[in-house]
Order: structure tokens, then sequence, then C-alpha cells
């Protein structure tokens, strides 16, 4: 009997040295209870509270402990034979313990913010793995095993010294979301775009890529792609092919202009190009008839193409540090615009147009 609850006797054992570990590392008071949960399945992937136990019947099937000052976790932890989530966000864990993969039953490891200098071989033997959270870490290279791990659905490897990604990464057929962000990516595989599960979100912010590879346009169905921070000079002419992108994040490149092709975006509502040095649209732009925010701040925008009228469900355009001396005169004929800044630009539109703007329901910076 632990607190209340029965619990087999090595699940028992194993939560009573992690309540001791929680105790010494300041997470729980001293004499304190380690909260206990009981949940019945479908067990959940995320976990509530920050420190807490779950438990069905006689077994634990969720621990989390974030930001519990963990450097090292003990040993019995890895008796816990029904264990599905494991959330160690937040500690500075300098190693997992020896015997990781005998949690075979583990569907979500979280040790995003840890002091992990390396990931352990284990981990690409948890089959089960739904969610892999590795990020925010010192480590620049995670074991082959990782890439194969078949029913993945989200993998966070972010924030870390990873300088590639094998095309070994194909295996992942049921990845939905795939953090790549804040690396030292040059180049990605040409299989990233063989995924046919990723549909959710790709980040691949704050690299060094300075350009994508063709088959990352065969993912049609991505709704969200951010590549922002990176070195990018132009993007591949079949980008129109990504029909359900619904957010595109550009900024902090260095395109000068986009591709014809971008009209073919048609499900796109917000598309993020601030701050890329842009020196023209192009006509196609005017297509995009399901944008929403057009964010085209920090560029080197003269004037924009007439095409932009028809943009008839576009609520906010950022044009803020341009080159712009007038207002476009396709931007009154916007129906819905609801905020217009043009700070920052070298222009002083008439009082008139401003109020007109206003009694229309448009906000207006200048």
């Amino acid at each position: 009997m632990t607190h209340g609850v029965s619990l087999r006797r090595g699940d028992a054992h194993a939560l009573g040295e992690w309540a001791t570990r929680l105790r010494a590392s300041g997470a729980l008071a001293r004499g304190a209870p380690l909260p206990i949960h009981p949940v019945s399945a479908p067990h959940p992937l995320c976990l509530g509270e920050d420190v807490a136990a779950y438990v069905d019947g006689e077994a634990v099937v969720g621990l989390s402990a974030r930001r519990a000052g963990l450097e090292t976790l003990p040993g019995s932890l890895i008796d816990l034979e029904d264990l599905e989530v494991l959330d160690l966000d937040g500690n500075p864990l300098v190693r997992l313990p020896d015997g990781l993969d005998r949690l075979r039953a583990l569907r979500s490891l979280s040790v995003y913010g840890s002091a992990l200098a390396s990931v352990p071989e284990a981990i690409g033997a948890l089959s089960r793995l739904e969610r892999l959270s590795l990020g925010h870490a010192p480590f620049t290279t995670v074991p082959d095993g990782v890439w194969s791990l078949a029913a993945l659905r989200t993998l966070v490897i972010a924030e870390t010294h990873l300088s590639s990604v094998p095309e070994g990464i194909c295996a992942l057929a049921h990845l939905e979301t795939l953090d790549l962000g804040h690396n030292e990516l040059t180049v990605l595989p040409d299989a990233l775009g063989a995924l046919p599960g990723l549909t959710a979100f790709l980040y691949l912010s704050h690299n060094r890529l300075r350009e994508l590879p063709v088959s990352l346009t065969r993912l049609r169905a991505l709704r969200y792609l951010n590549v922002t921070d990176n070195q990018l000079r132009e993007l591949p002419e079949a980008v129109g092919d990504m029909h359900g992108l619904v957010e595109l994040r550009l900024y902090g490149n260095r395109l000068r202009t986009l591709p014809e092709t971008i009209g073919g975006l048609g499900a796109l509502r917000e598309l993020h190009l601030s701050a890329n040095g842009m020196t023209h649209l192009p006509a196609a732009i005017g297509r995009l008839r399901a944008l929403t925010h057009l964010d085209l701040r920090n560029n080197a925008l003269a004037a924009l193409p007439t095409e932009v009228r028809d943009l008839e469900n576009l609520a906010f355009l950022d044009l803020r540090a341009n080159r712009l001396t007038t207002v476009p005169a396709a931007v009154e004929a916007l129906p819905r615009l609801r905020k217009l800044d043009l700070r920052w630009n070298k222009l002083d539109p008439p009082r008139a147009w401003r109020d007109e703007m206003e009694r229309r329901g448009c906000t207006v910076y200048v």
C-alpha cells in the first residue's frame, strides 16, 4: 500500500525510491506524499501536474517530474514495466538510467532541457514510443535507432548541436510533428519529403540552411512550415504544390522575391516574410484568397503588385520599415482589412484617407 494506493511490490518499491529522490532534490517537501492520481485506459500522453504519479490498478503508468532539480534517476525506475509516460522536462539530467530499453511499454519520453551530453542507445529500442522530446541539451548526435522508431508521431530534437539528419528518417512513417529547430543543420535529407504522415508541424527555424530540397515539397498535406532565421535565397518552384499549407513562416532569410508558383497555396492563411530584404512580390500573391495575415515588415519594398487587391480575406497587413512613399492603391481595395501598419516608411497619407479606413473598421498605424 503506497499512500492509500495498492501497487505491485516492484512498482511500490520503485515509486518509494522515486519519491525519496524528489525529496532530496527539493521537488517534494520533507515528509510530503507524492501526489498519485488514478487513470484508466486509454492513458493520456500529457500529464497535468509537474510532480506526480499516475496509476492504473496496481501499475504505475505515468510519472512527471518537471523542473524537479534531478541530475540522475533511481535505477529502480526501469522496473516499472507498465510505465507509458515519463515527463522529465527541465531537469539538469547528466545521464539516464542503464537498462532504459526495459521500459517496453513507454509511449512518451520527454527530457527537454537536460544536461545530456549524449543520448543512450537504449532509446532506439523503445519501439512503442509515440512521442520523444530530447531538445535543449548539449549533445551533437542521436543514436541511429531513434530514426527508426516507427510508432513515433511527435519527435522534438531542437536546441541542440545536431548537424545532420540521416536518410533513414524515412522509416518514421507515422510522424506528424517534427521539430529540428535551433540546431546546426546545413542540409536536409531528401527522405524528409517521403514522410506521408507529416501533416501537422515541421519546425526548421534557426539552422544554417541555404536551400530547401525539392523533395520537401512532396509534403502536400503539411499544414505548418517554419524555416525562419536560416540563409535561404530562394524557394523551390514546386513550393506551390504544398497545397495543405495553412501557415508559412520564412522571416529572417535572404529571399528577394517569391516564385510565381506561390499562388498555388490556396489554403494559406498566414504568410510571414519579414527581414528578408525583399524588393518585390510576384503578381501570383493575389491568388492567395484564404490569406488573413501578411507580414512584410523590414524589407525593401517600394511598391506592391496590384493583385494584392484580390486578397479578399486579408485582415492584417504589416508593411513597417519598407521603402514605400505612397500608400499602394491595392491596399484600399481590401474589403476585410482590420489592421494596416505603415510605420517607418517615407509616407504621410492624407488625414481624410486614414479617417475613411478607420470608418471601414481598419486600424491604421503611420
